[in-house]
């Protein structure tokens, strides 16, 4: 089988390859912006025609995009997740290869939905930022696109390489910077919001089984299972071997007044915030993730570090997210299998390098 992988050097594209070029059936031609692409190719300005004499010459049986961008303006947003897969399904319409599309969306297209709920693939999409309106978009365009294709909704990929602008990126971070120093203790503000995290080992299974399948339409992939940010940070510290406090300033929503994870001690502060960190434009992606905040972060926000109103979720999708993952294991015979803790313990083996 001829696959053509579109931003392998994301964090997901990086996956999805490994786990493809580990299959001897697979034959895996790699299209990207970096210099590790077999061909350079910039799909955000890139024209459909070149697009499709390249598709015709290499012949693929499956097209797997990964490629697009997670931080940006609308403007920027709009050109790497929308507009590029326009270029993708008109190059492909263009093309005699018939290839299938395996399309990355995200989480972020749904928005925000009732805490305890699980969110189905025929839920009405209801995008709360810029993020999630240019990922619906493209999953619009290629579901309307009348080619053989299929939209995974990722939900929050974790696990080695995670990126150090996500939740538990930085919470890794912190962390590292706190048991270097020699203190005790973290300050953090956010924890209370709840994601359906899945490896991203996990992910690219799912991709390689969607492109093996004849599922069509939108296929959620997550755990199923929503987890609060506090109690991943827990985890990470214990994986970590970090012996002092997690000290939540703000607590739960609707609790004002600081909320202990453990004891009270010294305030670390967390990394700045992670606009215009290494993501890349060509990054594999499941949602822009809610970022927990050291405290004094932005200011505080509305009414002070403390305050239950100052929760920002960047990406759109309110305090909770859980995953409906039926269609998966139905049509895919898919199902997560790494756990969470396997997942932070490998995010603190690349942190603890760093120490």
């Amino acid at each position: 089988m001829r696959v053509l992988l579109l931003g392998s050097g994301g964090f997901l594209g990086r996956y999805v390859a490994e786990h493809l070029l580990a299959d001897p059936a697979v034959q895996l031609t790699a299209l990207g912006r970096g210099d590790d692409a077999d061909v350079r190719f910039d799909l955000s300005n890139g024209s459909p025609g070149a697009l499709t004499r390249f598709l015709n010459a290499v012949h693929p049986g499956v097209v797997i995009n990964c490629a697009g961008a997670t931080r940006g303006g609308a403007r920027e947003l709009t050109r790497h997740n929308t507009v590029a897969v326009a270029t993708v399904c008109e190059s492909l319409r263009r093309s005699g290869c018939g290839a299938r599309l395996v399309q990355i969306g995200c989480s972020s297209e749904y928005g925000p939905s009732q805490p305890g709920s699980s969110t189905a693939e025929d839920a009405v999409p209801r995008p709360g930022g810029p993020y999630g309106v240019s990922k619906l978009a493209a999953t619009e365009l290629v579901l309307g696109s009348g080619l053989d294709a299929v939209v995974l909704r990722v939900f929050s990929p974790v696990g080695p390489g995670t990126p150090a602008g996500s939740p538990l990126g930085r919470l890794a971070e912190a962390m590292r910077r706190a048991m270097q120093s020699g203190e005790s203790e973290l300050k953090l503000s956010g924890l209370g919001v709840q994601r359906d995290f899945v490896d991203v080992r996990d992910v690219a299974r799912a991709v390689h089984a969607a492109s093996l399948s004849a599922a069509q339409g939108v296929v959620n992939i997550g755990s199923g299972r929503a987890v609060r940010l506090r109690e991943a940070a827990s985890v990470l510290a214990r994986v970590a071997g970090f012996g002092g406090a997690l000290h939540e300033i703000d607590g739960p929503p609707g609790r004002g007044g600081p909320h202990h994870v453990a004891a009270a001690g010294v305030h670390v502060p967390a990394p700045a915030h992670p606009h215009g960190a290494a993501h890349g434009h060509a990054t594999a992606h499941g949602h822009a993730p809610a970022h927990p905040q050291a405290a004094g972060e932005h200011g505080g926000g509305p009414g002070g570090a403390g305050s239950a109103t100052t929760y920002p979720y960047p990406d759109g999708c309110g305090s909770w997210q859980q995953a409906d993952v039926r269609t998966a294991r139905d049509r895919l015979g898919w199902r997560s299998r790494i756990p969470l803790e396997e997942s932070l313990a490998d995010i603190w083996m690349e942190a603890a390098c760093r120490i």
